[in-house]
């Protein structure tokens, strides 16, 4: 037996030892279940609109947009206000760029240690580098055993295959328990893999065509609600460990196997696309930073109160040309914000590996422990 395998055995019996739920399986893997995928689980619509902006919305155009957000803001107040007078007496633009221009170097310092810190995983001594590739190989060697067949090297694909196998493992324990004398137990068997094989169909959708590197990819794995599967075979086979044969006990058995490799493999892949978005970002940032520098610096150096006369849609030129130079000098931070954005809610959206549900709507309301 695997090593995952195993270790999914001592956490079931030790599950059906110290817990028990007041209510039968089939009140818990009701009409309440939560939903598989990630946005509807999110019900709220201002919510989902959010996690839109948040996650799938492309990050330039979300930079794009706020970069239009800012600049307007600078034309209005610039706008309302006697703005050319302002800069004959204190002289505000010049101090504002010139501290844009430190800021993006400093910008341009920090992206490179971020460089630094995602290139720093790869380094490192022979020993080091040999044992990543012994647990890489360890991992797949038990994927494969359950496969029974080499598994693909593309990621997207190797979660396609897992979430495939998953599918094939929760159809075979369900002809395992195929016309049982325990009825109730057959149909939470059924509802287990229909729920299975629903997402699994949903996330094979989205996976189409998608390429490593591509959000998508990670959308998809965030899609399949593995964490609540292995509750709800968990849950099954606490209430009906003494109806089952050995040949349906080893059915389910292989079903938590292998629904405890995609957490793990999800993890694995999700780290590789932080790396991925961490370099693209510094190559974006150090792309952008080189025209802010070079519009701020101008600005810092040449304008003066007296330049751009007349006005433009009954708004001065002069906060025309202010605001798109400041926009320019705040543009590399924008970039650098979506980005975290991005990263950081889909790492509070995975922080936990396994069985542990932390956020509410990903919950079932009629989970109530004695």
């Amino acid at each position: 037996m695997p090593i995952i395998g195993t270790e999914v055995k001592l956490l079931t019996d030790s599950f059906d030892r110290h817990s028990c739920l007041s209510r039968t399986p089939s009140d818990c893997m009701g009409g309440s279940s939560p939903e598989n995928t990630m946005r509807k689980r999110i019900g709220d619509r201002h919510d989902r609109f959010r996690l839109y902006a948040l996650l799938d919305l492309d990050r330039l155009l979300l930079t794009i947009a706020l970069a239009i957000g800012v600049f307007v803001c600078f034309l209005v107040l610039g706008a309302f206000s006697s703005f050319r007078q302002f800069m004959v007496n204190m002289g505000p633009t010049r101090y504002m760029f010139q501290a844009l221009v430190g800021a993006l170097i400093t910008g341009v310092t920090l992206v490179v240690t971020i460089t630094q810190l995602v290139l720093s995983q790869e380094l490192g001594p022979l020993g080091a580098q040999r044992k990543r590739m012994s647990d890489s190989m360890s991992f797949r060697g038990d994927v494969e055993d359950i496969f029974e067949s080499i598994s693909p090297p593309e990621p997207e694909s190797f979660l396609q295959a897992l979430i495939d196998n998953t599918s094939e493992k929760a159809k075979a324990f369900e002809q395992a328990v195929d016309n049982h004398s325990n009825s109730e137990l057959e149909e939470n068997v059924t509802q287990l893999t229909d729920d299975i094989t629903d997402n699994a169909n949903v996330v094979t959708d989205e996976l189409e065509g998608k390429n490593f590197g591509e959000y998508a990819v990670v959308k998809a794995a965030l899609d399949y609600n593995y964490n609540w599967k292995i509750y709800q075979a968990r849950r099954i086979r606490a209430e009906y460990d003494g109806d089952f044969s050995e040949e349906q006990r080893r059915a389910l058995l292989e079903l938590l196997n292998i629904l405890s490799f995609f957490g793990p493999a999800r993890e694995y892949i999700k780290n590789l696309y932080f790396q991925w978005e961490l370099i693209d970002l510094s190559r974006n940032i150090i792309y952008t930073t080189i025209p802010a520098l070079v519009v701020t610096g101008s600005m810092a150096l040449y304008l003066r109160p007296t330049m751009f006369p007349g006005t433009t849609l009954g708004i001065g030129n002069l906060v025309w040309i202010v605001s798109i130079g400041v926009t320019a000098g705040l543009f590399p931070f924008l970039l650098l914000s979506t980005y975290i954005l991005r990263l950081a809610t889909i790492a509070q959206h995975t922080l936990a590996i396994g069985t542990f549900i932390l956020r509410s709507s990903d919950r079932s309301s009629e989970i109530d422990w004695e």
